[in-house]
């Protein structure tokens, strides 16, 4: 895994539950009770493979912070 300073995030707000990022980082990013992807291990995955989940996002609502 990459230790990084950057740490990915859902906007919740525009997430449509489409599950491309759960499916592909399952280590990364999951459901919460509301059926909106969330990031809860960031460091789970490379930024490699993080990165590819957010640029297959079809409403680009995962971002880096950090």
């Amino acid at each position: 895994m990459d230790s990084t300073s950057r740490v990915p995030y859902v906007e919740k707000d525009e997430c449509i539950s489409c599950g491309v990022c759960v499916e592909m980082v399952p280590r990364v990013f999951r459901f919460d009770d509301d059926m909106k992807a969330e990031a809860f291990d960031p460091s789970g995955e490379t930024v490699g493979k993080i990165q590819e989940a957010m640029d297959l996002c079809p409403m680009a609502c995962i971002n880096w912070r950090g």
